[in-house]
C-alpha cells in the first residue's frame, strides 16, 4: 500500500482505504508507514462520503505519550476502528480494555492477584507439559499446519486453565474463539464472527451461577465474587471481562507464535543462532513480539481539544495508534527492518504501554519463551511445506496457515 498523500486545507490527508483489511495483511508492506513516520506522523484520513474520519500517529514516541493520555484520550468509546466508525463500543466502560480511570484502575487491582507468578505457577506447568506434547507430535509427524497443530493450541490451554473451562470443552472454544476474531473481508465472515462472540458469552452465562455458588480460584471465580472499590460486578461485566480474557489472551500468543516460526524459517541464521545458544530466548522472546506486532492499531477518542505535534485534534475525534509502525521507527529501534533474537534493549509496543498495557503480558512471554525452548530442544530442520496464508483484518495482522516440515534434533 502506498501514502498516496493528498493535500488539504488542514494539512495532508491519507486515503480512508486504509481501514480495508486487504491493505494490511503483510506486515512488510512497509512504505507507508515509513512514509508516514518520516513526513506526516500525525495525518488525518477522511472517509469522503460523510462518514467519520480518523487520526492516524505512526511514531513510537508519540504512541507512547497517547497510550499514557488517559485523561484526554480516552477508550470508552472503543479501542478499535472498526467499531469507533460505526458508533463506538456497547461494551464501553463494562469491559476492561474498553473501561478508563477511576474504574478501570480499580478492576484492574482487583485483576491482578490473578496474574501473580503464584497463581500462575499451575497455568505455567500446564502450558510447558502441553506444549511439549505439540512440538513432540509434530516431529514425529514430519510436520504439519503450524498454526492449527501448535500456535492455536498453547494459548487456549493456559486461558482455559485461567478461567478453568472444563476440558470437554476447550476444543470448542477453540473454534469459538478463532471465528470470534476471524477475517473482515466478507459480510458472511462478518456475521461468524459476532455469532461466536455472541456464543462466548453465552458460554460463560451458563458457568456464572455455578461460580458464584461454589467459586473456585479461577478468573471467572473472581470477577463473580470480587469487588472493585467495594462494589460488586454486574453480571454484564463479569461476562464482557470473561470474553476481553480470552480473547485477549488468544490473539497476541497465537499470532506471535506462529510468526515466530515463520520468522525463524525465513531468517535461517538466526534460527541456528537459537538452537545454539539457550541464553537468547528472552531476547528471541521481545523480538518476536516486537516483529510480529499482531495488534495492528489500537484507537482512543479526544475528550477534549489536544495537539499532537502540530496537528489540531478536536474533543471527540478518533485516534489511532499504529503499534505496527511504532515497532519500524528508527528513531528507537536501529536496524528496525532486521530480524534479529539478540536485539537490546527491545522496549516494543506489542502489548501496549501506561495503564492499558496487557493484564496478560507476562503470561503471553512466558507461553512465547516455553515454546522457543521446545522447538530448540526437539526440532533439528524447520522448513516451509506450502503457501503461507495471513489474517485478512485491519486489526489483527499474522499468520493462519503455516504449513511446515520438521525433523527431530540432534
Amino acid at each position: 500500500m502506498t501514502a498516496d498523500l493528498t493535500g488539504t486545507l488542514g494539512g495532508p490527508t491519507i486515503p480512508f482505504h486504509m481501514i480495508d483489511p486487504a491493505v494490511h495483511p503483510d506486515p512488510d508492506a512497509c512504505d507507508t508507514w515509513r512514509e508516514l513516520r518520516e513526513k506526516h506522523p500525525v495525518v488525518r484520513c477522511e472517509s469522503g462520503d460523510g462518514g467519520p474520519g480518523f487520526w492516524v500517529v505512526t511514531r513510537y514516541r508519540d504512541i507512547a505519550a497517547v497510550y499514557r493520555d488517559t485523561a484526554r484520550l480516552g477508550s470508552e468509546q472503543g479501542n478499535m476502528l472498526g467499531t469507533l466508525l460505526t458508533g463506538g463500543d456497547s461494551a464501553g466502560g463494562q469491559m476492561l480494555v474498553v473501561t478508563d480511570p477511576p474504574r478501570h484502575t480499580a478492576v484492574r487491582r482487583m485483576l491482578m492477584g490473578a496474574f501473580s507468578a503464584r497463581a500462575m505457577a499451575p497455568v505455567v506447568d500446564s502450558v510447558r507439559n502441553a506444549t511439549r506434547s505439540l512440538v513432540e507430535a509434530l516431529v514425529e509427524a514430519g510436520g504439519g499446519d503450524f498454526v492449527a497443530d501448535v500456535a492455536a493450541q498453547i494459548p487456549l490451554i493456559a486461558i482455559c486453565e485461567l478461567l478453568a473451562v472444563p476440558p470437554a470443552d476447550r476444543a470448542a472454544m477453540l473454534e469459538m474463539t478463532m471465528a470470534a476474531l476471524g477475517a473482515e473481508d466478507s459480510r458472511e465472515s462478518r456475521e461468524e464472527a459476532a455469532r461466536a462472540q455472541h456464543e462466548i458469552l453465552l458460554y460463560y452465562a451458563g458457568l456464572l451461577p455455578g461460580r458464584r455458588k461454589a467459586p473456585g480460584e479461577d478468573i471467572v471465580s473472581l470477577l463473580a465474587t470480587g469487588e472493585a472499590d467495594g462494589v460488586r460486578l454486574s453480571d454484564a461485566e463479569v461476562l464482557l471481562n470473561c470474553y476481553n480474557i480470552i480473547i485477549g489472551g488468544d490473539e497476541t500468543t497465537r499470532l506471535s507464535s506462529a510468526g515466530a516460526a515463520l520468522a525463524l524459517m525465513e531468517h535461517p541464521e538466526q534460527w541456528e543462532r537459537l538452537r545454539q545458544d539457550e541464553g537468547l530466548l528472552d531476547p528471541a522472546v521481545e523480538e518476536v513480539l516486537r516483529w510480529t506486532t499482531p495488534v495492528t492499531h489500537i484507537g482512543r477518542t479526544a475528550t477534549v481539544d489536544i495537539e499532537l505535534r502540530d496537528r489540531r485534534i478536536s474533543a471527540d475525534d478518533i485516534v489511532t495508534l499504529w503499534n505496527i509502525s511504532a515497532n519500524r521507527d528508527a528513531e528507537i529501534f536501529e536496524d528496525p527492518y532486521r530480524f534479529d533474537i539478540s536485539r537490546t534493549p527491545n522496549r516494543h509496543l506489542t502489548l501496549g504501554h501506561g495503564p492499558h498495557f496487557c493484564l496478560g503480558g507476562p503470561l503471553a512471554r512466558v507461553e512465547l519463551r516455553v515454546m522457543l525452548e521446545e522447538l530448540r530442544r526437539q526440532v533439528g530442520e524447520l522448513e516451509p511445506a506450502g503457501p503461507v496464508e495471513r489474517m485478512a483484518s485491519s486489526f489483527l495482522t499474522g499468520v493462519s496457515r503455516l504449513p511446515v516440515r520438521c525433523s527431530a534434533g540432534s
